[in-house]
């Protein structure tokens, strides 16, 4: 008997691990010196309270300091970074976006994601960085103001919105002032929010509307 019982248990334990839902990929902030520190943390706190991981990707290994005073050292360095071992790869704003093309690298590992089907969010003068890179010519976006991006001589002028922040298939956008759309175009898109709740949680971060509170607290 405690041998049919012992094999049972197995069997049961066999079939709850082959059940189980696979593991989240990581998600992936890219940091780098003179990052917008504001602009992601929205973002990054909802997804970790949804299950996912959040790493760090510099361009190497080596502290970066943020716009902010905060000293981040990465988890991994760029050229480790592959969009097979990732669920999505966040690019926040720089001064460096501005400054020249010392971030492209980090385009260049974008376009890598999007080809390979897994999602990109850029927010601020990441927009810029994807602009130079070809990446919005033929996709919907939007960042600062249209003029911004047109100085990169982009193509892709006729595809610009006038919002708060866009999804396009794989790719995220949003402007610099729109941290919590920025934060809601992924928390939809990974799933980690959706639906009344999703709205909600806007409501309440970016309205501060107090009803909002208890809907998003609300017991499924």
């Amino acid at each position: 008997m405690t041998g049919t019982g012992s094999r049972a248990t197995t069997t049961a334990a066999v079939g709850e691990a082959a059940s189980a839902p696979p593991a989240r990929k990581p998600v992936y902030l890219a940091v780098y010196d003179t990052l917008a520190d504001w602009e992601t943390g929205h973002a990054t706190a909802w997804l970790a309270r949804s299950g996912f991981d959040i790493r760090t990707v510099g361009p190497s290994t080596a502290q970066v300091t943020s716009i902010g005073g905060l000293r981040v050292s990465p988890d991994l360095a760029l050229s480790e970074l592959r969009p097979e071992d990732a669920s999505l790869l966040i690019l926040p704003g720089a001064d460096l976006w501005d400054a020249g093309d010392a971030l492209a690298p980090f385009t260049a590992t974008a376009r890598a994601f999007l080809d390979a089907g897994v999602p990109v969010a850029a927010i601020c003068g990441a927009t810029l960085g994807l602009a130079r890179e070809g990446l919005l010519d033929a996709r919907r976006h939007t960042s600062a103001v249209s003029f911004y991006l047109a100085g990169s001589g982009y193509q892709g002028g006729k595809h610009y919105e006038e919002t708060d922040a866009v999804t396009d298939g794989d790719l995220i956008t949003a402007g610099p002032t729109e941290p919590v759309a920025f934060a809601r175009e992924i928390l939809g898109r990974m799933g980690a929010l959706g639906g009344s709740r999703l709205d909600a949680w806007y409501r309440l971060f970016h309205d501060s509307d107090p009803a909002a509170f208890e809907e998003l607290n609300a017991e499924d």
